[in-house]
């Protein structure tokens, strides 16, 4: 994998700096290459940016940042870093607050001028900008969060193909004397490399995605599934979380084939998982466990409201006018802690439920509470 050369960012970030030894410059040196070997190796995205993020800050001394990616006609904020704000409102507060202020595009921001243009903004004051000046100040973002920004430097995350994934966005540069100031020109090459890291990072981590793509449904593969499985199961039995898994099964499909043949088969599943998809949650995973079986993975979410969801999505896929005549499905729900036990434990737990749902008569949902 291509990695953005380091040696640009030290030679800019010690030019700054001037009075930088070369045994500090030899430190910044390696930290950047281990950053892009964090690239290259770990296969989470958003522990990847939040440590691209984190550098990036030390390098050129903002007092906070966030990275923004693209997604569609908006933007979203994937990491925020912003300690003082973190104080005021809490860590969890405050990403929230951020996560629902999806930026759109077609609203002026620093943000989004520079995810359409391409261009790089260094704004001394931001509630100085000209009203003149194609760029505006979000400062809804101030209002929500309680903070006070004043110098941005914002560069685009470019791929090698010249498309804009997503912003960086360093805020409030601070000076030796502790106060607000605004970024040296030269440290725009130092947040031009970053932003290079953070679109490779990205760029890895979409095309890793694809391989865990099944190639029909474009919903998850299986493969993918039991990688989250495990993970998820672990993490719910670390920090004693809920999590529930649900498996459903389509009552009757093999009379849609027989009929219509394998094409309109094909299109009924696409229909099915993108169904689920529309109702989960981000950090639900929705996957193709084989033939028409699909499994809804649920983080943090109780057996009871698993129930409920499988529920709404039972009476979802009865009611949706399928080309190819009406179509039900039958579930079965198996959760932690309710339904103890390893992976494969949960699964076995889950389709009984589902063999007990297709035994009362089908388009049920199994998997009663204890």
């Amino acid at each position: 994998m291509d990695v953005p050369n380091a040696s640009p960012v030290v030679g800019s970030f010690l030019e700054v700096l001037g009075a930088a030894t070369a045994e500090r410059g030899a430190q910044m040196l390696e930290e950047l290459l281990q950053l892009g070997i964090a690239i290259g190796s770990d296969g989470e995205l958003s522990s990847v940016l939040d440590r691209i993020v984190t550098q990036a800050r030390r390098f050129t001394g903002a007092e906070a940042a966030t990275l923004f990616l693209r997604e569609g006609a908006y933007l979203r904020f994937a990491v925020v870093q912003n300690e003082v704000t973190a104080r005021r409102l809490g860590e969890r507060d405050m990403q929230h607050r951020l996560e629902v202020e999806r930026l759109p595009l077609d609203v002026p921001s620093l943000a989004g001028h520079v995810a359409n243009s391409g261009e790089i903004l260094n704004v001394p004051e931001a509630y100085d900008i000209s009203r003149d000046m194609p760029y505006a100040f979000n400062w809804r973002v101030d209002l929500a969060t309680g903070y006070r920004t004043h110098s941005v430097l914002a560069v685009p995350l470019r791929d090698a193909s010249r498309r804009i994934q997503g912003v960086l966005q360093l805020i409030n540069a601070v000076g030796p004397d502790g106060r607000v100031i605004p970024f040296h020109p030269r440290l725009e090459d130092v947040a031009r490399a970053f932003a290079a890291y953070g679109a490779v990072a990205v760029r890895s981590a979409r095309l890793e995605e694809l391989s865990f793509k099944d190639p029909l449904t474009d919903g998850y593969n299986r493969r993918y599934l039991m990688l989250r499985l495990y993970e998820e199961v672990g993490r719910a039995a670390r920090y004693q979380q809920p999590l529930s898994l649900i498996l459903l099964d389509l009552d009757g499909f093999k009379a849609i084939n027989d009929r219509w043949g394998h094409s309109a088969g094909d299109e009924v599943l696409k229909q099915v998982v993108q169904l689920l998809a529309s109702q989960s949650r981000r950090d639900s995973v929705v996957a193709r466990y084989g033939g028409d079986e699909f499994i809804a993975l649920l983080p943090s979410t109780t057996k009871a409201a698993a129930i409920v969801y499988a529920e709404r999505m039972r009476a979802i896929i009865e009611r949706y006018p399928f080309q190819y005549g009406p179509l039900t499905a039958s579930f079965g729900v198996a959760g932690f802690p309710d339904d103890p036990g390893s992976v494969a434990d949960l699964i076995k737990s889950a389709d009984h439920a589902l063999y007990e749902a297709k035994r009362q008569g089908r388009n049920i949902v199994g998997g009663l509470l204890r």
